[in-house]
This record gives structure tokens, C-alpha cells and sequence, in this order.
């Protein structure tokens, strides 16, 4: 894949894909970037190869600042509902990759930069870590799934705190309210995101999108329409290969070989 994302440095390891947000000093979004994003995603939607997708931050500071805030200081409904719309696309294509998506918060994760994190299924932190949805602070809002994510992980009553009240949350609280999985010294979170992304690697991929289809349904669908919708996924991956795979290999005692298909 030779594609060129602006703000953003695409490297692969195995069958993970590792997004470095690269915009110096504090690896703010724009427009660009956003749009690079969106791009990302869907190009390593269509790549079999990809399994996993590790997002993190250039540096030991900032995984990202969020949006740069002059690109709202006049006042420009314009701007700011171009950016709410590329915010929007690009985090809900990263919710939706069909792979597995973890970020390595590698420090301060605010805003538009929480909100990232916020969009991939698992978070892992590193010790210095700060997170905050801090855009009431300048008469904003989080329009990038921060209203909506946040709840769903931390409860109404922390979500408050942090949108309402401008609570900075620091690695140790963010993993004991859920807001992350898992912490680590000051440099780990990436090789300890690569060490989940390799364990994505030894799961059929066609198994893992649906499991994380179901999951993800659990949030608007009664839990009856969910288990209905588990039975019949469970009965469809019996149309694919990995699934005569699979149970092949774990019969024969050997470790399966993957197609994706």
C-alpha cells in the first residue's frame, strides 16, 4: 500500500496496521488529516492482510490535541460544520474498520484526540496520560462521538464530569473508571497494543468482524433482537473457509492458517 496520508505515518507489522498521528507539536487534526483518516480506514478495509489497526502518537507528549483551535476563532459556521462533518466521518469509519482498532495513548489525549481513542474498541494508556473533553471550556462541544462513546464506556456520571465540569482525567482514573483497559511505564502502550494486535492475528478475521458487529449492536438493539441476529451470524460463517479451517486445524491439533475468506 503505497497511499500517502497527510498527518498521519502508515507502517505495517504482521498482519497490524500501525497509524502514527505526525502533525507536530501536539498532533492536532485538520481537515486533511481527517479526510487521510477516513481514507486509511477504507483502504485497510479492503486489504485481507490487515487484521488489526494500532493508532498511537508520534513522541512520549501528545497522542493528539484534538482540533487546531484557530480554525474556530472567527466565528465561521462554514468551517466549523466542514469539520464537524470530517470529524464525523472519519471516527465513525474507524469505529466501523472491521478489524480490530487499539489505541496506544502515548500522552495527552484531549478533545478530538480523546475522541479518537474513544472510537477504537480497546485503549491502552500509558502511566503520563491525560485525557479531557475540554470544548465547553472555549463554548464548544465534543461533535465527534465524545458525547455518545464516553457514556457508553465510563457512565452518565463521568462522562458529566469530564464534558461538564472540564475534568482532566489522569491514566490511573481513566483505567479505574474504564475509560481505558490497561495502563503501562511511559513507552508502553504501543508494544503492548502490537501484543494484543498479534493475539486479533491467531482469531479468524471473518469470526472477529462479526463478533465486534454483534457487540457493537448491543448499544442501539434490545438484547432479544441480538441474539436472534448471534445465531444467525453463527450459522453464516459456515459459508466461509475459515470456519472449515478452524475446526480443521484445531482437531488436527495444529495452529489454523487464516484466508479471510
Amino acid at each position: 500500500m503505497t497511499s500517502v496520508y497527510e498527518g498521519i505515518r502508515l507502517e505495517f507489522q504482521g498482519h497490524a496496521a500501525i497509524a502514527t498521528l505526525d502533525n507536530p507539536p501536539a498532533h492536532t487534526w485538520t481537515a486533511q488529516s481527517l479526510a487521510a483518516l477516513t481514507r486509511l480506514v477504507r483502504d485497510l478495509n479492503t486489504n485481507d492482510e490487515v487484521y488489526s489497526l494500532v493508532i498511537t502518537g508520534q513522541g512520549e507528549k501528545f497522542f493528539s490535541a484534538g482540533a487546531e483551535l484557530k480554525l474556530f476563532a472567527e466565528g465561521d459556521k462554514a468551517v466549523a460544520r466542514e469539520m464537524a462533518r470530517r470529524f464525523g466521518e472519519a471516527f465513525e469509519a474507524l469505529a466501523g474498520f472491521r478489524g480490530v482498532s487499539i489505541a496506544a495513548i502515548n500522552g495527552y489525549a484531549m478533545g478530538g484526540g480523546l475522541e479518537c481513542a474513544l472510537a477504537c474498541d480497546l485503549r491502552i494508556a500509558d502511566e503520563h496520560a491525560v485525557m479531557a473533553l475540554p470544548e465547553a471550556a472555549v463554548g464548544l462541544l465534543p461533535c465527534a462521538g465524545g458525547t455518545q462513546w464516553l457514556s457508553w464506556l465510563v457512565g452518565e456520571g463521568w462522562a458529566k464530569r469530564m464534558i461538564l465540569c472540564g475534568e482532566r482525567v489522569d491514566a490511573a482514573t481513566a483505567l479505574r473508571i474504564g475509560l481505558v483497559e490497561e495502563l503501562t511505564p511511559r513507552g508502553g502502550a504501543l508494544a503492548r497494543a502490537l501484543a494484543l494486535a498479534q493475539g486479533v492475528a491467531r482469531q479468524s478475521p471473518g469470526s472477529v468482524a462479526a463478533c465486534k458487529r454483534l457487540i457493537h449492536g448491543a448499544r442501539s438493539q434490545s438484547p432479544m433482537a441480538q441474539l436472534v441476529a448471534e445465531r444467525e451470524a453463527f450459522v453464516d460463517l459456515f459459508d466461509t473457509q475459515d470456519q472449515r479451517e478452524g475446526v480443521t486445524a484445531f482437531l488436527a491439533k495444529r495452529a489454523p492458517v487464516w484466508r479471510n475468506a
